[in-house]
């Protein structure tokens, strides 16, 4: 098959990792695959090295951006109705927000066989100002009708789609995010060694936490927590992995709060880097507000940690509660911080629980699962799709 994905930037981030992982397992299906992006540009760093060094045709449409701006959306949208009319795709599937509305009318525009959706996030959780969310939710309304088949990483996504009347229940389907699950279970460089680099002690208790610095993170709870979890357990640190507009002002607040010590903030990393840091961790917490599927949870379980989560959108489809990892009512800070030091002070737990999480997450998120799912749908809406070996 000749498949299209439009993506709006190829920052390092969840809905990015899983669009890469796709036109990579398609490309050595055999089908014709080509990504369409943004630039990726900001401090959350750039996936299109490896994009480019997938074998896969990467085209970049420059006024595409996360921002919403009309003149320069407009013509992102009339390169995408050239691009699509030009190659001429069986499938055409789009990722994230605003290449999910540009891409989606592009294609249709163009006469696409197929247009496949995947929400990664719902756009109109995403912000508290009333107007935006709404907006999003109009464009959304006006997209299903055109779309052939709307994915979603969580059961959850398609239940608040049709909740907000978005698309028919026959339009969804679940296809959780695929990830290279092997790097995660023997991780390239030790525990120890990734400990001694970050100058963490071999007996720390360490938290770990993976997401960009940014808003709607859950950042603060921590930050909220962390005098009363230290003082319980003087043995914590808190690791962050990732990087964002926020992180001066979080570094600010540990040393006001006389904690600069207790947290690591790793920067910036490539996601080949994520399995060994994960593997140094000892707990994985994760307290965003919005969420499709969180990557960093079945990530933490392949490495064999279990996970803490708020019960946001699709998170709790990546736990077994009590059993992998404890999921938490939504926002409740000081049950957080309550499982938090539950697990620190029990590391037998954290080995029951972290072992379970991992047969749990091969499971579900194996990239091969993804990619065959993703590789039958496609065969269904394409009329006489040749069947490839998985």
């Amino acid at each position: 098959m000749r498949i299209v994905h439009i993506i709006t930037r190829l920052i390092v981030g969840g809905a990015q990792e899983n669009t890469l992982l796709s036109c990579e397992g398609q490309h050595r299906l055999g089908h014709d695959v080509t990504l369409i992006t943004g630039p990726s540009i900001g401090p959350e760093g750039s996936l299109m090295e490896r994009a480019r060094a997938g074998g896969y045709a990467v085209r970049v449409v420059d006024p595409m951006g996360r921002a919403i701006r009309p003149v320069r959306d407009y013509l992102a949208y009339r390169q995408l109705v050239g691009l699509v009319r030009e190659l001429k795709p069986d499938i055409v599937h789009t990722h994230s927000s605003k290449a999910g509305i540009l891409g989606r009318w592009a294609a249709h525009r163009a006469g696409a066989g197929a247009i496949v959706h995947t929400i990664h996030g719902l756009a109109f959780t995403a912000s508290t100002f009333g107007p935006v969310n709404g907006m999003y939710m109009r464009l959304e309304k006006r997209a299903a009708p055109i779309t052939t088949k709307i994915v979603c990483v969580a059961d959850a996504m398609r239940e608040q789609s049709l909740e907000a009347k978005i698309g028919t229940a026959s339009q969804y389907i679940t296809i959780h995010s695929g990830m290279e699950t092997g790097p995660f279970i023997s991780p390239p460089v030790s525990r120890e060694q990734v400990r001694k680099r970050l100058g963490i002690a071999d007996d720390a208790i360490v938290v770990g936490t993976i997401g960009r610095l940014f808003h709607l993170k859950g950042h603060e709870d921590l930050l909220a927590l962390a005098p009363g979890l230290c003082v319980r357990h003087p043995k914590l640190r808190f690791l962050w992995i990732g990087n964002g507009s926020l992180r001066r002002g979080f570094e600010r607040r540990m040393r006001e709060m006389g904690m600069r010590d207790k947290f690591i903030l790793t920067g910036l990393v490539q996601p080949s880097e994520v399995p060994e840091l994960a593997g140094a961790m000892d707990i994985l917490v994760h307290p965003s507000r919005r969420e499709g599927l969180a990557r960093a949870l079945p990530q933490a379980a392949l490495a064999g940690k279990p996970v803490i989560t708020y019960d946001v959108d699709g998170n709790r489809e990546a736990l077994i509660n009590r059993e992998t990892g404890v999921l938490v009512p939504a926002f409740k800070v000081e049950q957080l911080g309550q499982a938090i030091g539950d697990l620190a002070g029990d590391p037998e737990l954290c080995r029951r629980m972290g072992l379970a999480g991992r047969a749990f997450a091969l499971a579900r998120f194996d990239t091969s699962v993804m990619v065959t799912a993703l590789d039958e749908l496609y065969r269904e809406l394409v009329p006489g799709a040749k069947k490839v070996a998985t």
